[in-house]
């Protein structure tokens, strides 16, 4: 037997069908009842989770039953293939074992031909797939009308109308673990913690596991939203679940319901806990911006954490910067006797063959600068970089070796000399490539310049004028050995911009080139620090101070439920 679903309702279901068959082998004499195989809430297209099911079949092999009773076809098996593997591999046993589907009065052992039962059997199996192309588009309506699916979420409660509810006793659990993350704890850590506060699960557990833990940071509807269509099933055979990267529509709902944590807050936990396999810890980092002289605006990449975005990096630039806008409206007041340059061009760097140019390479796996780059900035092992988005420039200059933002660029050789060694920034480069507009499988090799004096030095390379490496596998069957770089391995190409255009417009290129135009003799400030934002910008997640105000509030709390509850 085999119950559709595991609705309460169909419990009926069941106990009628367990009392007919009881009956059925009462009427004969020489029947044994063997046992009742019942799944309940499983479907029938697929044989791997049916435990009866498969229960069933191995006291059939361990000749147990000569006979198995079903009702119908599609309560023994929706699936074509599995039924008919099913029916042969019991007919071939010794002795053989029968199957009497009772609706389509067939009796295996009698069947002259596989056709009869191959037909019902595909007939079933097609209900099914209506059925789960019904039940798909039934889903997609709710999703679509704003209804959603609210499982038991711990925290929250239903109200008469079904509407999610905060239970407050089970809030201050989740409050605690938002706040022990945001204060630096891991997932194994505040499990261990609350295992031993007592506090239960929503499953009534009191054996907490990091697993457990990371369910509930990432649940989004306990900061009052409801995402919908995470996960899919493709296959209605198999109910493999999918995770949903964009293959079907997704439904994200603000303000669904009151929420226990902040939005703030919990945003700031998602990016901690997308950093995490990175080993980053304790309170989410702030974007550091330089807010004066020539480098203003430029935003000092964060080595060591992978939370930060595209749009932070943007963010962080315009907060000091009055508006991208300003960088594009160029305003030039002509002089006398000055040469009139609209319509004139600053020819970009990849149009030159510059052995001794500045370069670095960029791939997923890291950064490469050459040689030329650690001689322009005077044999240092430690560099900072920095990027502008509205001026789409990468500069890198000096940096201590315990700055929170230095990186090792160059190791030291045998000679005493120092030569390039690759970054690797798997924390920070798939931002990078993101902020850049770059296709994640390519290579990219810029051309920079350097601008110093006696004491200061800077490089810059705008992501604008970079090479597009093209992996050679990109272009199987198709003859590329014309445009194919033996040295790299790949085929070089440029952005689709420089196909209308040999380059810049003379006063935009001025406009961008702020340090080029420096007074030797004056104050070029380039190693002006990047600082945080002034009065926490846009900071709206909790402080430490006052993140570990709470947790020192919710403990005694939850203690207290606990030990009333044991009474």
């Amino acid at each position: 037997m085999r119950v559709s679903t595991g609705d309460p309702r169909q419990t009926s279901s069941y106990e009628l069908q367990k009392n007919y068959y009881e009956s059925q082998v009462q009427k004969h004499p020489n029947w044994t009842l063997v046992s009742i195989y019942a799944d309940e809430g499983l479907s029938g297209t697929s044989i791997q989770k049916r435990k009866e099911f498969n229960r069933m079949i191995q006291d059939c092999k361990a000749g147990k039953i000569d006979l198995i009773l079903t009702k119908s076809i599609s309560r023994f098996a929706r699936n074509y293939v599995d039924c008919g593997q099913i029916v042969r591999e019991l007919m071939d046993l010794n002795p053989p074992v029968g199957v009497r589907f009772e609706s389509e009065n067939l009796f295996t052992l009698n069947m002259q031909g596989e056709m009869q039962l191959m037909m019902f059997s595909g007939i079933a199996q097609e209900e099914s797939r209506i059925k789960s192309n019904a039940m798909n588009a039934s889903i997609e309506m709710r999703f679509g009308s704003g209804i959603y699916l609210t499982p038991p979420l711990l925290g929250y409660g239903r109200d008469e109308e079904g509407n999610l509810v905060i239970n407050e006793e089970e809030a201050k659990i989740v409050r605690l673990i938002f706040f022990l993350y945001l204060y630096g704890y891991t997932c194994q850590q505040i499990a261990d913690t609350l295992t031993q506060l007592g506090c239960r699960t929503k499953k009534g557990n009191t054996v907490w596991s990091a697993g457990s833990v990371l369910q509930v940071l990432r649940n989004e509807r306990h900061c009052g939203a409801v995402q919908a269509r995470k996960t899919f099933t493709p296959n209605y055979l198999n109910h493999k679940s999918r995770k949903n990267r964009g293959d079907r529509l997704s439904y994200f709902a603000e303000g669904h319901h009151e929420p226990i944590i902040t939005p703030e807050d919990y945003f700031a936990v998602q990016k901690l806990l997308s950093n995490a396999k990175y080993g980053g810890r304790g309170i989410l980092p702030e974007l550091h911006t330089v807010v004066d002289g020539p480098m203003c605006g430029f935003v000092a990449v964060n080595p060591h954490w992978a939370g930060f975005d595209a749009a932070d990096y943007q963010k962080a630039s315009l907060r000091v910067c009055e508006s991208s806008a300003d960088l594009k409206t160029i305003r030039v007041e002509a002089q006398p006797g000055e040469f009139d340059l609209r319509g004139f061009e600053v020819v970009r760097s990849p149009f030159f063959h510059t052995a001794g140019s500045p370069r670095v390479t960029l791939s997923r796996k890291g950064i490469y600068f050459n040689r030329i780059c650690i001689q322009k900035l005077r044999e240092i092992p430690f560099v900072e970089l920095l990027v502008h988005s509205a001026k789409k420039m990468l500069a890198v200059r000096p940096a201590e070796g315990k700055g929170r933002h230095s990186l090792r660029w160059a190791r030291l050789a045998r000679n005493g000399g120092w030569i390039p060694r690759t970054i690797c920034g798997a924390a920070f480069i798939p931002t990078l490539y993101q902020l850049f507009g770059w296709n994640a499988e390519y290579k990219y090799c810029i051309k920079g310049i350097c601008h110093n004096n006696c004491e200061e030095s800077v490089l810059l390379f705008y992501w604008e004028d970079a090479e597009i490496l093209i992996p050679d596998k990109i272009f199987e069957g198709i003859d590329h050995r014309f445009f194919r770089s033996a040295a790299r391995r790949a085929v070089v190409a440029f952005p689709p911009p420089l196909a209308d255009s040999t380059g810049t417009n003379w006063y935009a290129h001025c406009r961008l080139q702020d340090l080029a135009v420096m007074d030797s003799g004056g104050d070029w400030r380039l190693m002006a620090p990047a600082k945080p934002p002034a009065g926490g910008g846009e900071r709206n997640f909790m402080e430490a101070s006052a993140v570990a105000d709470d947790i020192q509030r919710l403990i005694p709390q939850i203690r207290r439920e606990d030990s009333t509850d044991e009474e």
